[in-house]
């Protein structure tokens, strides 16, 4: 599968969700001792939509979230999608699920990449327990049977407690998980680019990756200006691309800036996340200039 970053308005294919920045305010609202419940960006329809950060499109809606209002307390996250006969409760499959679930918050922490459960009269629900207080940031990736193809919605959801943002962690080559190592090479840019990861464990090559959602891997990168969205695949496919150690994408980014990239991979029947930090440049690949540089930026 090829599926580009393509950073414009919902199309067919693939959801494409990055847009101009909008400033973190528009999405975080009062970031000091937030009431509870959920909450919903203020900017204008067009803004919104060139972002993907809308609870509403093509006549299907993302209802209103239920979920525990303080940290550390356990419960349920629950949503309804309807659409223009009411609320939806068949679905294409999408990647081997019905419905992708991903939060994060506005601090571009606390990544969750998760599948609820779909009760009969279309409600979805997950064992939930928020980690931190703040504003979070709720999407849906999703396609509704007899829809208009793949669609993400999105909801901010605000938990109570004083807010201590996390700064964006550096930019930087090599990301440490649960005893891997994954190493970027490229940079997103502008042009067009390729980015790959490569899997190692204990120094050696991961060369029996296992399919998680068809695919080896998947990546979700957020703009950490807006947390716009956007969920993509590698290069190749599942049985006939090597599983491992190498995982390629192909990547255009709509502005230079800073970018949160998290790849979700499987290896040894669990799935575990690898963030990054990268910062996408205007020079072309083959561009005289450098794409990358080390370290942090200001």
């Amino acid at each position: 599968m090829n599926d580009r970053l393509r950073f414009a308005a919902f199309g067919g294919g693939l959801v494409v969700l990055f847009g101009a920045a909008l400033g973190i305010g528009a999405l975080v609202g009062d970031r000091s001792g937030a009431a509870p419940g959920p909450a919903t960006s203020d900017h204008s329809q067009h803004a919104a939509a060139a972002t993907g950060l809308e609870d509403s499109r093509s006549g299907y809606s993302l209802g209103e979230i239920s979920a525990p209002a303080t940290p550390d307390q356990p419960g349920a996250l629950r949503f309804r999608i309807t659409g223009p006969q009411g609320t939806v409760t068949k679905y294409n499959d999408l990647h081997e699920q019905d419905l992708h679930l991903i939060v994060v918050r506005s601090d571009a922490s606390q990544f969750r990449h998760v599948h609820p459960t779909r009760a009969a009269d279309g409600t979805w629900s997950i064992d939930w327990k928020w980690a931190a207080p703040g504003s979070y940031r709720v999407f849906a990736d999703f396609s509704p049977a007899d829809g208009p193809g793949e669609l993400v919605l999105s909801r901010a959801f605000a938990v109570a407690g004083n807010v201590t943002d996390k700064p964006l962690p550096p930019v930087s080559r090599t990301a440490d998980v649960d005893g891997y190592r994954v190493t970027l090479t490229g940079d997103l840019t502008t042009a067009g680019s390729e980015v790959k990861f490569t899997v190692t464990r204990d120094g050696k090559p991961v060369t029996d990756l296992q399919p998680y959602l068809g695919a080896y891997a998947h990546l979700v990168a957020l703009r950490a200006t807006d947390l716009a969205y956007l969920h993509v695949h590698p290069e190749g496919e599942v049985g006939k691309t090597a599983p491992g150690p190498d995982v390629v994408f192909e990547a255009q980014a709509p502005s230079d800036g800073k970018y949160r990239l998290y790849l979700d991979f499987q290896h040894g029947g669990a799935v575990h996340t690898a963030e990054f930090t990268d910062e996408a440049a205007t020079a072309a690949p083959d561009s005289d200039a450098p794409a990358h540089h080390e370290g942090g930026h200001s």
